[in-house]
C-alpha cells in the first residue's frame, strides 16, 4: 500500500508536515469535511496555509469538492486512482437534513449524462438528501 509521501510525490506535491496532518485529518473522516472544521482542528496553523494545501489537494485531484445545497463547500478525499474525471470518477452523495452532515457514496457511480450537442460539461454534482443511516437507526 502507497504511503501518505508516496502518494503526494506521485502528485507532485511537496510534502511538508502540514499536508501529512491534514491529509491524515482527511483520512479520518468518514464525512466531508468544511475549511472551518480544518481551521479548527488546526488553530494555531495559518489559515492560507490550510486554504492552499486544500485547493493544491483538489487540483492534484486528493480531494474533491463537494456542494450539497448547503452553501458551505465541503471537502473528502478522492478514492485511490480517481482523477476527477467527469466521466468516470463521479459518484453520488448524501446530505443528511437532520444531522447535517455530507458522505461519498463511492459505490453508487453517477452514470455519464449527454448534454445537447454545443453544451460542454465540466462538473457534475448529484447529492441526495435525506436521513442518513446514523440519525433513521
Amino acid at each position: 500500500m502507497e504511503t501518505i509521501e508516496q502518494l503526494l510525490e506521485s502528485k507532485d506535491i511537496r510534502v511538508t508536515a502540514m499536508r501529512l496532518l491534514i491529509y491524515k485529518f482527511l483520512a479520518e473522516k468518514e464525512v466531508a469535511v468544511t475549511l472551518s472544521d480544518i481551521e479548527n482542528a488546526f488553530e494555531k496553523a495559518d489559515r492560507t496555509t490550510l486554504y492552499r494545501t486544500i485547493k493544491t489537494f483538489e487540483e492534484k485531484d486528493i480531494v474533491h469538492q463537494i456542494d450539497d445545497g448547503t452553501g458551505i463547500t465541503k471537502y473528502a478525499l478522492c478514492e485511490q486512482g480517481c482523477s476527477c474525471n467527469i466521466k468516470t470518477d463521479l459518484h453520488l452523495h448524501f446530505h443528511c437534513t437532520n444531522c447535517g452532515e455530507t458522505v461519498c457514496l463511492t459505490d453508487h457511480k453517477i452514470p455519464q449524462i449527454k448534454v445537447p450537442e454545443g453544451f460542454i460539461s465540466e462538473n457534475v454534482n448529484l447529492v441526495v438528501k435525506g436521513i442518513c443511516d446514523k440519525c433513521s437507526g
